[in-house]
């Protein structure tokens, strides 16, 4: 049952973890990369779906998202979506591909992004915290059930804290990537 509670609780710190990662993959720095166009949703066949279902997603180089439907009367669909999202991208048709040229940053919009990233992590970490709180008064109620002695509490909030201590320390070690990835011109 204690391993039960701090298994538990490492793995709800690891999809906080993983949820942060998502979130800070769709905030948009000056570089292409083709997992920013993946919750744009386009039209098929009356149903909305991610592009990357109905179109091949490629980097073409550091500034150019090339997107290559499966079908050819999906290229204007597709074009239609990504401009319409709100990631404020121009897409143009070449042939049977969409070519998304990735704008220059500026200074403050630099700056805006920084600070969503960073309230992004301060909510990763809150979520963290918050598993760290269920955790320990799982515990406590245990300890109250007399199902677990003190110590085997205080050993496991030893340990449910040191997981915690570890999320957080990779929460802010993804915060300095992503802020130094959006500083870099």
């Amino acid at each position: 049952m204690l391993e039960d509670v701090k298994k538990n609780a490492t793995q709800k710190m690891q999809k906080s973890l993983d949820a942060l990662k998502n979130d800070l993959a769709k905030i948009r720095t000056g570089r292409a990369h083709a997992g920013l166009l993946d919750h744009v949703m386009v039209e098929y066949y009356g149903s909305l779906v991610a592009v990357n279902q109905v179109a091949n997603v490629n980097v073409g180089d550091a500034r150019t998202i090339n997107v290559q439907p499966y079908e050819k009367n999906m290229i204007a669909k597709v074009e239609k979506a990504i401009r319409d999202s709100d990631l404020g991208l121009n897409p143009s048709t070449n042939g049977d591909i969409v070519r998304v040229p990735m704008p220059m940053l500026t200074e403050e919009r630099r700056r805006d992004l920084s600070k969503i990233v960073r309230s992004e992590g301060e909510g990763a970490k809150v979520a963290i915290r918050n598993v760290r709180r269920d955790a320990n008064d799982a515990l406590k109620k245990m300890v109250k059930d007399k199902e677990i002695s003190e110590d085997d509490e205080h050993r496991a909030q030893d340990d449910i804290q040191k997981a915690t201590d570890k999320a957080v320390a990779e929460v802010d070690k993804m915060l300095q990537v992503k802020e130094a990835d959006l500083m870099a011109v």
